[in-house]
């Protein structure tokens, strides 16, 4: 199969011809039809993630056809499609018991801690419990966007923060994570204030209907949105970039009693950021996080992407073949993306 490749940290990315892999009992092999290009895939390309083992596939977020079967799978056939959390559980302890098998010390993830869904081919641990069966009104590309980034913010918008409607929300940073919670937080019927450096990306967030748009190289975007709150600040802000400033201004954002929903990744030294934790105990603020979500709740996941009648291709920005994959994940740092970038290992783009 070929597969995006790299042998060392921030080195050379190449297509390589590699072994299709074989599933373990429990286990499947995917045909990826449609992989997402996530800056997670960037931070463990230069190093920031310690579960990588060098030589290294990376790829987290996909979806597909099963191409084949473990012996102990029960639930699973071949050619079904399918989807699956960035985070697999081991399915036995008391975190996957509880249903909260995206915070499993044992989880497994693709393009993480083993090869990854850069490739025609990854697979997946303990398939029962792991994989998530595609509706055929979901296609791929989709299905891809939202198994890291879309997951990720409906699980901490919903599920963490308890987002209802009529709530005020801030999001810092208006990529695939911040696109996704906006997208999600006006389905829910909330107000949403977009911040970013770049007005294509701001023009982005105003198409998806953001209520306000602050450029934050123009304006104070904390003073912006106590303008716009009247004083108050907002209910929930989101830190979906991933930085000590906007993680800072995120909690600065907030109402008294309001919460912070930290969704973007710190794996640089910036991981033990300082917080303004005077303002934390003063306005009784709630520091939150969100690591994906379990397969188990993916129903509900889909079900409400269907019921509230979302375009979730309106998360997507642009797709490639795989053999455009190494120049993008290398320049990722360094590119403002719309939305979501698709890679397609099988199809031929002419």
């Amino acid at each position: 199969m070929r597969a995006i490749y790299f042998e060392k940290f921030n080195g050379p990315v190449i297509i390589k011809d590699l072994p299709i892999p074989a599933p373990s009992p429990q286990g499947c092999v995917i045909k990826v039809e449609a992989t997402g290009i996530c800056r997670s895939d960037w931070h463990g390309y230069v190093g920031h993630d310690s579960d990588i083992k060098l030589p290294h596939v990376p790829g987290h977020e996909f979806a597909g056809t099963i191409f084949a079967v473990g012996g102990g799978v029960k639930n699973f056939k071949l050619n079904q499609r399918v989807t699956v959390p960035f985070v697999n559980g081991c399915s036995s302890c008391q975190y996957c018991i509880s249903g909260n098998a995206q915070v499993c010390p044992q989880q497994t993830q693709a393009g993480f801690t083993h090869f990854g869904s850069f490739a025609e081919y990854v697979k997946i641990e303990n398939a029962d419990f792991n994989l998530v069966n595609l509706p055929d009104q979901i296609d791929f590309n989709s299905a891809a966007a939202l198994g890291c980034r879309f997951a990720t913010s409906y699980r901490g918008l919903i599920d963490r923060a308890k987002l209802k409607s009529g709530d005020t929300v801030a999001i810092y940073g208006c990529g695939g994570i911040g696109l996704s919670a906006l997208i999600i937080a006006k389905a829910m019927g909330a107000k949403v204030i977009c911040v970013d450096i770049n007005e294509r990306i701001l023009e982005k967030a105003k198409a998806l209907n953001a209520d306000y748009l602050i450029n934050s190289k123009k304006v104070e975007p904390i003073d912006q949105i106590h303008q716009i709150t009247q004083g108050n600040g907002v209910d929930i802000s989101i830190d979906a970039l991933g930085s000590e400033q906007t993680s800072n201004q995120s909690v600065l954002s907030l109402k008294r009693g309001g919460k912070h929903l930290q969704l973007g990744l710190l794996l640089t030294p910036s991981s033990n950021t300082p917080m303004p934790m005077a303002r934390v105990i003063a306005y009784e603020l709630d520091i939150l996080g969100s690591h994906g979500m379990s397969a188990v709740d993916y129903p509900k996941l889909l079900s409400f992407c269907l019921d509230k009648k979302i375009d979730l291709n309106s998360l997507i920005a642009d797709c490639f073949s795989l053999e455009d994959g190494p120049e993008l994940l290398k320049n990722l740092d360094k590119t403002a993306i719309a939305g979501v970038n698709i890679l397609n290992p099988s199809k031929a783009f002419i």
